[in-house]
């Protein structure tokens, strides 16, 4: 029988984390652990999950330092042997056949790398906050079908990737498409790293898909109210990680004749913006340039393990 397990990374999550666990602790599906990482939150959540600890499936760590999202996924990730991972969003709560119903799909299907379910809004569950994860041609990542009615979508359908909200990993390939044992790249610190880890494994031939019968509610926190209630922290990490993601990933043939110049153009009209309104921003260029021989040394890498599998 496949095994899972389910990693959490926390930063003052005192709000959501109880809901959370419960979810987890009530899958039809039990997890043989739950690995909850708290990234040194200044409210009381390490005090409201510590309770959860004295139970034989649950360990919790209490990182001193902030080392991200993608250090304290992988933080987690290293302490599990499971068949399956999911990387669960501490304001993310679970149908309770959530597990269940993905990784019965998953089983079916070898091939299917990760999967998501049915993510809707916990404050009006009739409409959708994703369903995976879309690629426009201009390279920019989006939640497929979020603002749209849940009812529309209810049909099993391949995705470019998976939401790091409530994804579920198959080990073989968090084990194929690691580099120097990261699964999520850990200079990008937070956000976007889901995309990237979506991009890598496509290029190397999993496939991702969307499951409706798997359901979970989002309680979205900062991403309420457009990006004025977004933090400058948030921002740049958003900025930089969407340069990162296309020099890992993106590819150079033909095609790059169309994509090149709608992508130059995208970002041209982005920065322009940003001088005007968001100059913080441009705070990110030096570690742009400094990252970039890391970036290509893991594009590289995968390029050459495409090129063996003859997928590139």
């Amino acid at each position: 029988m496949a095994t899972a397990s389910v990693c959490i990374v926390t930063y003052n999550s005192a709000n959501d984390i109880e809901n959370c666990i419960d979810a987890v602790l009530r899958q039809s599906f039990p997890a043989e652990s739950i690995v909850i990482i708290d990234n040194a939150s200044t409210d009381d959540t390490a005090e409201r999950v510590m309770p959860y600890a004295k139970q034989k499936q649950v360990q919790f760590i209490a990182n001193k330092e902030n080392n991200g999202f993608a250090g304290g996924q992988n933080q987690a990730i290293r302490q599990t042997r499971s068949d399956y991972v999911l990387v669960l969003n501490p304001d993310v709560t679970l149908d309770p056949n959530y597990l269940s119903e993905i990784i019965r799909f998953m089983e079916q299907n070898p091939s299917v790398g990760s999967a998501t379910g049915q993510l809707v809004f916990a404050s009006n569950t009739d409409v959708m906050d994703s369903a995976g994860l879309g690629m426009k041609h201009t390279r920019n990542a989006y939640d497929l079908a979020a603002g749209e009615p849940a009812v529309d979508w209810k049909e099993t359908k391949q995705v470019f990737g998976v939401s790091g909200a409530a994804a579920v990993y198959r080990r073989a390939m968090i084990d194929d498409i690691s580099y120097s044992d990261q699964f999520f790249d850990e200079y990008f610190f937070a956000y976007k790293e889901d995309v990237d880890v979506a991009w890598r494994a496509r290029k190397l031939g999993w496939t991702a898909f969307y499951v409706p019968a798997a359901y979970a509610l989002h309680h979205r926190g900062w991403k309420k109210g457009g990006r004025s209630n977004v933090p400058l922290f948030v921002r740049q990490h958003s900025y930089q990680n969407r340069f990162f993601t296309l020099i890992k990933n993106e590819s150079l043939g033909w095609h790059s004749l169309l994509i090149g110049p709608l992508i130059a153009a995208t970002e041209i009209v982005k920065l322009g913006y940003i001088i005007l309104k968001e100059p913080g921003l441009l705070r990110c260029w030096p570690e742009i340039i400094r990252s970039m021989p890391s970036m290509l040394a893991k594009r590289n890498w995968l390029i050459q393990k495409a090129k063996q599998r003859n997928l590139y």
